[in-house]
């Protein structure tokens, strides 16, 4: 059964006599007790998800009274300064969790293929790990290798060797904290094959959220006598959000969802489950409070820690650990390879300035009609101080472009390109969940489209121009975008029958460096490549069915 049919699923509660051996999970036993059984017991989850690799304080992107302002946050170091103070509010009572996406995502970790993470990571007394869907980037064997590294309980349930069908991490954990046992499931994105380039995830096997899931949560629920059930997903809060209301989680108590970045201040309720996703890059932490009382759980509280260095100075162990990790790409990464006038930022939905920056030098070197960018929220905003040009590193690239891959050509109509477009929409804006893929609309140079995000699907664009003409169906255009390696050849960023490919002897990174040391500093702005009436200018994330709002 595929994700997408969920919500029409009604297997019924399944209750079995064993689970299987590739089910078996790590139990982790707390045995404090508490004074009277009528005494409220507190437990507390502290989450992170998608830090990306990122080890250092960085300006990170808010949207406060209407405007866009920048703030110093993050930092592994500055992580665990505030998990010892909340470990000390609640002690041994506090559970942490990474959801995913710690390995990719930096100049740091792709040149020492995730190794800068082992030290620091190891030594902030997670308790609990699930990988995301960038965690294949270097390889099975090298994931594997740097999570083992990590000594920290793993689990994943729907990631398989491909050769002989075992699980690659187990499937679930327990943790009992004074009696009562909380059950966490690890689930990640059954697309990664798809989202990633497919040679990243070469020999393991993705399994869809179907009813084996189901049929695992119930048996964990019955056989471990589980009173607070857990899934930490790597799917999206699209999905999350479905699969709240879904069967699948009709024993299931809260989501932990990472993966789309989400800054989830408020639980979202759905018809089984709460879901929330704790931002991304470090910026943030996840803290949901639990309320027992003769082992019942009779009320819960969430907040969204901003990791404000103010408020938590960085561990100087950490930090130690941090800067001895990262001393041999320091002297490349740090190198100044331009300047800016403008903030550059990959956060909004639609445009940003970033890729105008990343589509501009693309075009510039390739000569082609339409340069693409695929559309992400990442990375950390490059912000000029006062009135000042701010430098621009290879650091800094690597944050905003966490892939270097090769610049790749070839051409299609008009008509390839409105189709593909159209499909492009609806993966961002569908408002059936679980129809969206990523949530950020493709980013381009040398076209213009009007279009509404509101309507259905092939039927979203109101206009399209290439430079300024009016876009012809029987045309063909050159197209620019990057290579995915495990791609067919005659696809360019999911458009399908490209001709004449080429793929290029430079990279995107070397594209933008070359561009950068021409026309610095650059000022890219927002200039409505892309724009809806009804999203406006500064389009963030929405989520169909909540009231959830990014800020």
């Amino acid at each position: 059964m595929q994700f997408q049919k969920i919500l029409k699923y009604t297997l019924p509660i399944a209750i079995v006599a064993a689970i299987l051996a590739w089910q078996k999970p790590t139990i982790l036993k707390n045995q404090n007790s508490l004074k009277s059984k009528q005494d409220t017991l507190k437990i507390t989850i502290l989450q992170t998800a998608d830090i990306h690799g990122q080890l250092d304080l960085h300006p990170e992107l808010f949207w406060e009274d209407e405007k866009i302002v920048f703030k110093e946050r993050g930092g592994l170091a500055h992580i665990k300064t505030l998990f010892d103070k909340e470990r000390a509010k609640n002690p041994n009572r506090t559970v942490i969790v990474d959801g995913g996406d710690l390995i990719q995502g930096s100049g740091y970790v792709a040149f020492s293929e995730g190794d800068v993470m082992i030290d620091p990571i190891k030594n902030m007394n997670y308790d609990l790990l699930v990988p995301g869907n960038w965690e294949v980037i270097y390889g099975k064997e090298k994931m594997l290798d740097v999570y083992k590294k990590f000594e920290t309980p793993t689990i994943v349930q729907n990631m398989r060797h491909e050769a002989n069908n075992k699980n690659l991490f187990p499937s679930y954990l327990v943790k009992e904290i004074d009696g009562i046992r909380l059950g966490f499931v690890g689930i990640n994105d059954p697309q990664v094959p798809v989202r990633q380039n497919p040679i990243f995830s070469k020999g393991i096997s993705f399994t869809d959220i179907d009813d084996n899931v189901k049929k695992l949560i119930d048996q964990i629920k019955v056989r471990e006598n589980i009173d607070v059930m857990f899934l930490v997903t790597h799917i999206g809060i699209y999905k999350q959000v479905t699969l709240a209301n879904s069967l699948i989680a009709e024993n299931v108590d809260y989501i932990l969802g990472n993966d789309t970045h989400e800054r989830v201040r408020e639980l979202i309720q759905g018809k089984y489950a709460k879901v929330t996703e704790p931002g991304a890059f470090g910026s943030f932490v996840g803290k949901l409070n639990l309320y027992f009382v003769n082992n019942k759980l009779v009320k819960d509280d969430f907040e969204l820690i901003d990791v404000d260095p103010n408020v938590y100075p960085a561990d100087p162990e950490i930090q130690a650990m941090v800067d001895k990790n990262k001393a041999p790409y320091k002297t490349n990464l740090e190198t100044v390879v331009g300047y800016t006038n403008t903030p550059l930022y990959r956060y909004l939905t639609v445009e940003n300035p970033m890729d105008n920056l990343i589509t501009d030098a693309a075009r510039w070197k390739t000569g082609a009609d339409i340069a693409i960018s695929n559309g992400f929220r990442f990375g950390n905003p490059i912000v000029p101080k006062n009135g000042e040009p701010a430098p621009i590193t290879r650091a800094n690239l690597w944050n905003l472009m966490p892939v270097n891959e090769a610049v790749k050509t070839g051409k299609a109509s008009g008509k390839q390109i409105k189709d593909w477009l159209e499909q492009e929409m609806h993966n961002a804006f569908a408002q059936n969940a679980t129809e969206r893929f990523g949530g950020w609309l493709v980013r381009f140079s040398g076209m213009q489209v009007e279009f509404n995000s509101q309507r259905e699907k092939n039927n979203r664009i109101i206009s399209i121009k290439v430079n300024g003409e009016p876009l012809e169906m029987d045309r063909f255009y050159t197209i620019s975008a990057c290579e995915r390696p495990g791609d067919p050849e005659d696809v360019l960023c999911r458009m399908p029958n490209v001709q004449d490919v080429e793929v290029k002897d430079y990279t995107i990174h070397e594209v933008v460096e070359e561009y950068l040391k021409l026309h610095s500093p650059v000022s890219p702005t927002l200039d409505k490549r892309a724009y809806c009436k009804y999203l406006g200018e500064n389009s963030f994330s929405t989520v169909p069915g909540t009231n959830y709002i990014f800020k």
